[in-house]
């Protein structure tokens, strides 16, 4: 008889959005108009990019998401689904429009982004708990900040119930009750949201550990501070460490944070050490950075395991 394993799936629930970009080769200054740039339409949303990323790094993934009942929704669900990630819990909105992303990126990779919600903001405690089978098989419940809050309370909230470990990718920063933290397992933060959390700017790698020691205070087990270019840091309480990001030529860093939160996620899953998971995430991570566009970026397996095995 086969012995039945269980699943170590990802739970996803966040944002979704479609992408409209400019590509330039540079950054306007404030009143100033750019006629020279690139138009790409994409698909993204903090919740969609990391739940890809998740499934394109070879994760069992659940989406959770609204959408509206606009003529870009149905493309974005299929290029989801394509990829290997679950979307039988995106729910359609009737008379709403998808969340938008508007997206300037300069010769440099930085970008500039403005996002309405839209449907995002349909994404309530009364959907989900319309979803029994919602923590089925579920080891790690993955989170963004582009969806309302009470969403989020309430799926922290049943995850600590089942003793099922969250990650919150806090992006982006925005007002929350602190004491929430102490029921994280996993924080993920950039060098601004980081600033913001724990009130220290963040010019050096020493700047990170002093930024992780504030936010080790709020409550989370372990926290993660992606440095862009730079790489990472992450901290336990009783474990430093600084992780070097991989080199690449950089074309736009638009999904970046995504997609290493996304490898992230499948790496814990997987029983990786933290160390190995940053590793595989900062790999992941590099490879989207060298590429245009939010999801079209995202890597495959195969390419992140080839990358790390090329450069050890």
């Amino acid at each position: 008889m086969t012995k039945n394993v269980q699943r170590r799936r990802v739970l996803n629930v966040g944002s979704s959005n479609i992408d409209f970009i400019m590509k330039m080769n540079r950054l306007p200054r404030v009143g100033e108009s750019m006629t020279d740039a690139t138009f790409v339409q994409t698909f993204g949303g903090k919740g969609a990019n990391q739940a890809l990323a998740a499934a394109r790094a070879g994760g069992d993934v659940r989406f959770v998401n609204c959408v509206g009942d606009d003529s870009f929704a149905p493309a974005m669900l299929s290029s989801m689904a394509e990829s290997g990630t679950d979307i039988e819990s995106v729910v359609t909105v009737p008379g709403t429009m998808s969340g938008t992303a508007l997206v300037m990126i300069g010769g440099d990779g930085n970008n500039y982004i403005s996002v309405a919600p839209g449907a995002n903001y349909e994404i309530t405690p009364s959907l989900l708990q319309g979803m029994p089978d919602l923590f089925d098989d579920v080891t790690l419940v993955m989170l963004q900040y582009e969806i309302p809050v009470d969403a989020i309370t309430w799926i922290i909230t049943e995850a600590n119930t089942r003793d099922i470990d969250v990650m919150w990718n806090f992006a982006p920063a925005r007002d929350f009750d602190r004491e929430w933290f102490g029921r994280i397992r996993y924080l993920v933060v950039n060098e601004t949201e980081a600033e913001i959390l724990a009130n220290v700017p963040i010019h050096e790698i020493e700047d990170a550990r002093v930024a992780s020691e504030e936010l080790l205070r709020l409550g989370a087990e372990v926290v993660l501070i992606t440095l862009g270019s730079s790489g990472s840091y992450y901290a336990t309480g009783t474990t430093y460490e600084y992780v070097p990001a991989f080199h690449v030529d950089p074309v736009d860093a638009t999904a970046a944070g995504d997609c290493y939160c996304g490898a992230l996620a499948v790496a814990l899953v997987e029983g990786k050490s933290l160390y190995d998971s940053v590793r595989f995430a900062s790999a992941a991570a590099a490879l989207s950075v060298s590429r245009l566009g939010a999801q079209p970026s995202l890597p495959y397996r195969s390419e992140i395991d080839q990358f790390m095995g090329d450069i050890t």
